[in-house]
């Protein structure tokens, strides 16, 4: 389980395609510090398993095909860079929300409006992931745990969201490189789906 606190804005180093599958090398110094095969580490918000590794330096990972299509890692690049944080651990402040790093679905930025501040970052939303999204709540974008400061009225025929985006944020993630026709990944509450699951689970219970 992670937190959406990104930890270190990585790179990807180096891809292996291997037909249905590719290894992937992401460099970060942070997450690689105390890394060890098998730890978990969110990638732009994808929970990635560690194949090899040298500490301080870089990790390999191995990914499915179908990872590469479902997120927005596969329009990634050598060099491109990539938001990075290590699986939560027990005794750890709990500083963003829970995340899984099961990315739910891809969105678009669609528009980008710079304050002295902040900026505000508007993002296309799939038709399926729009009853989990609301304004003032949490979601996942590329890893980064952030608050919904809008959300597209539930009849538009093509939802969005807004986030706002502090210096720190900009600094730090890669969301600070946005541009309108970027991809990004997007992880809703995962505590919405269960509440979901739980309604519509006592329809189905005897009177």
């Amino acid at each position: 389980m992670f937190t959406g606190i990104v930890e270190e804005l990585g790179a990807l180093e180096s891809i292996e395609s291997h037909g249905d599958s590719a290894r992937i090398r992401f460099r970060g110094a942070v997450v690689t510090a105390d890394v060890g095969h098998g730890d978990s580490i969110a990638v732009n918000g994808v929970c990635l398993t560690v194949t090899g590794f040298v500490v301080g330096e870089y990790f390999d990972t191995d990914v499915m095909a179908e990872t590469l299509d479902r997120s927005a890692l596969g329009a990634l690049g050598p060099g491109d860079p990539v938001n990075l944080e290590r699986a939560m651990r027990a005794d750890a402040r709990f500083g963003g929300h829970i995340v899984q790093g099961h990315v739910d679905g891809t969105g678009i930025v669609l528009d980008r409006t710079e304050h002295e501040k902040w900026h505000v970052v508007r993002i296309s939303l799939p038709d399926d992931l729009g009853r989990y999204v609301v304004e003032k709540g949490s979601i996942t974008v590329s890893g980064t745990s952030l608050t919904v400061s809008a959300v597209s009225p539930v009849d538009h025929p093509e939802p969005w969201f807004e986030v706002s985006l502090i210096p720190t944020t900009l600094d730090a993630t890669t969301l600070g490189g946005l541009t309108p026709g970027d991809p990004v990944n997007l992880e809703v509450d995962v505590l919405a789906k269960y509440v979901e699951r739980l309604i519509d689970g006592r329809g189905d219970r005897p009177a």
